[in-house]
C-alpha cells in the first residue's frame, strides 16, 4: 500500500532578516550565511533522496554574493517559491499596490539566480491577507503556503519581543508577528481560496490536529533541549494524529535547525541556538527516518499537484476566516 504524501519546505530566512525582524543593528549590510547552510542542506537532503520546496527571499536573490547558493538548490532538483522581496512580517499592512510590487521583484530576482520561476508563495512570518491572495492568484500562482493554524503565536511573540529592544513604531508594525489566537481556528487540511472569479489553493504547516499545537523542526529541536526522548514521542504522536484523522502534513524547516551558535553567534536568543549543528543533525536524521517510515517526502509544488488532481477541496473566502480584506 502506497505511503501518504508529506510535503516538505525550508524558508530560507537569512542572518539580516532575522537581524531585521529582531530590530538588531547592523541588517542593512545584508550579513549571509546562505554560504554555509545551503550546502550543508543540500548534503542532507540529497542523504534521504528528497527533493523539497525552499522559499527564498527575494533580497537574497538579488545579490550577486548569494548567486551561488541559491542555484545549488535548482541544481540539486529543489523547487523554488517565492518568500516575499524584503521579508517584512508585517507585509499584511501594506497597500495592495506595495504589495504587489514586493511579489513581483521577488519573483523576479529568484527567477534570475535559480532559473525557476516560482508558483507558491509563503509569506514572511506566516503574513497573510486578502490583497496577497488576489495577488498571487493574478499572477498564476498555484498555491499559498503562509497559515499556521496553531494558538501559540500570541505566546511567540511575546517571547520575541521579551529577547529585543523594540519600541515605537518598530513594535507597532510587529504587534500581530506569528499571528493571533484565532489563527488557531483556521482549517489544518488544505482548501482552496474563493478570489472574485480565481481560486488558489492554501496549504498550511501542518499543526497538531485537534489541539493545533505546532510540530515543525525547530519547535521539537527546541524539545530537545529538555528531552531528546521527548522531542521524538512528540512527533510521532503529531504523526499518528494526521494518520487517524486523515491529514497530509505538510511540514517546515529552518535554516537554524541546521545552524549552532558556533556558526552564527549573533542569532543566539533563539531557542535551540545554544546546540551544536552536529546535535542538530542528528535529531533531525531521528526524526527524518521516522517522517519516511510513514510517508512519501515530495515538495509543497508536488504535494499541490497531487490535491488539484483529486479535487474536492472546501472552499472559503478571506472574510470567512477573518482575513483583512
Amino acid at each position: 500500500m502506497a505511503k501518504p504524501p508529506c510535503s516538505l519546505s525550508l524558508d530560507l530566512d537569512n542572518q539580516w532578516s532575522y537581524m531585521k525582524t529582531h530590530g538588531d543593528r547592523g541588517w542593512e549590510a545584508f550579513p549571509s550565511y546562505l554560504d554555509v547552510v545551503v550546502p550543508r542542506v543540500v548534503e542532507f537532503l540529497a542523504k534521504w533522496e528528497w527533493t523539497i520546496t525552499v522559499f527564498v527571499v527575494g533580497q537574497d536573490a538579488a545579490l550577486e554574493s548569494n548567486r551561488e547558493a541559491l542555484s545549488a538548490l535548482s541544481a540539486a532538483g529543489h523547487e523554488v517559491g517565492n518568500h516575499s522581496f524584503h521579508h517584512e512580517p508585517w507585509l499584511h499592512l501594506y497597500s495592495e499596490s506595495e504589495t504587489e510590487q514586493e511579489i513581483a521583484r521577488g519573483e523576479e530576482a529568484i527567477e534570475a539566480a535559480t532559473g525557476q520561476r516560482p508558483h507558491g508563495f509563503r509569506g514572511p512570518g506566516y503574513s497573510i491577507s486578502g490583497p496577497t491572495l488576489r495577488i498571487l492568484a493574478r499572477r498564476g500562482y498555484v498555491y499559498d503556503a503562509s497559515t499556521l493554524p496553531t494558538f501559540l503565536g500570541p505566546l511567540a511573540r511575546a517571547y520575541y519581543f521579551l529577547t529585543s529592544d523594540l519600541k515605537g513604531e518598530d513594535r507597532v508594525r510587529r504587534k500581530a508577528l506569528f499571528g493571533g489566537l484565532r489563527d488557531g481556528l483556521r482549517p489544518v487540511r488544505p482548501y482552496r481560496w474563493q478570489l472574485e472569479d480565481r481560486q488558489l489553493l492554501e496549504i498550511p504547516v501542518t499543526t497538531m490536529p485537534i489541539v493545533r499545537m505546532p510540530f515543525h523542526f525547530s519547535y521539537l529541536l527546541y524539545l530537545s533541549t529538555f528531552s531528546i526522548g521527548l522531542a521524538v514521542l512528540y512527533f510521532k504522536t503529531a504523526l499518528w494524529m494526521c494518520r487517524v484523522t486523515g491529514t497530509e502534513p505538510s511540514l517546515l524547516l529552518h535554516p537554524l535547525d541546521f545552524l549552532g551558535s558556533a556558526d552564527v553567534s549573533e542569532l543566539g536568543f533563539f531557542p535551540g541556538m545554544k546546540l551544536d549543528s552536529s546535535r542538530k543533525l542528528g535529531l533531525l536524521d531521528r526524526l527524518f527516518r521516522e517522517l519516511q517510515r510513514q510517508h512519501t517526502v515530495v515538495s509543497v509544488g508536488e504535494h499541490a499537484r497531487r490535491l488539484q488532481e483529486r479535487g474536492r477541496l472546501r472552499v472559503y473566502t478571506p472574510g470567512d476566516l477573518n482575513l483583512i480584506a
